[in-house]
């Protein structure tokens, strides 16, 4: 409770450990919780960051797509259409020969990869957590490396060596 009546608010009191803290993610010194899983962060090691796969939805589009255009071309070759062509249809074909790599780049925009953090637990590589926003990726990501920079203790014997006197 304020007794100066000031109109600034007190400061808000903060768990020591806490580094990050939104709803479904918290990383403190000693835990990384994702939703209802949780991992001490000792044990966790080698952390990695990659991109996950690409869409699903986006991938079938270019597959498709690039299997018409395919089957078009060789129909056309098969049975002598290519001969009777004007330079237009050429052109055409070449501009329509380009759907499956704009079909790409939009699917990448569109849906991007998601963010991935990977780490090592007891000898097994898990995927520690994944988002579409990198700025929330990033985020988790400092925090936890703070939490392992906090936990990480060196061994007895790992210390500047002195000679005995």
């Amino acid at each position: 409770m304020q007794t100066d009546r000031s109109a600034t608010p007190p400061p808000r009191a903060t768990a020591p450990g806490l580094l990050y803290a939104r709803p479904g993610i918290v990383v403190t010194a000693e835990r990384f919780t994702v939703g209802r899983t949780s991992w001490p962060v000792a044990e966790i090691t080698q952390l990695r960051t990659a991109r996950g796969p690409h869409d699903r939805l986006a991938l079938r589009a270019v597959a498709v797509t690039a299997a018409l255009i395919a089957s078009a071309g060789l129909l056309l070759g098969f049975t002598g259409g290519l001969q009777r062509l004007t330079a237009g249809a050429y052109l055409t074909l070449g501009a329509v020969g380009l759907l499956p790599l704009l079909l790409v780049l939009v699917g990448d925009r569109w849906r991007p990869p998601a963010y991935e953090l990977w780490g090592r637990l007891r000898g097994t590589e898990e995927l520690l957590f994944s988002s579409d926003d990198e700025r929330q990726f990033e985020q988790v990501a400092d925090a936890l490396r703070q939490a392992r920079e906090r936990n990480r203790t060196d061994p007895p014997g790992t210390g500047p060596w002195r000679p005995a006197r």
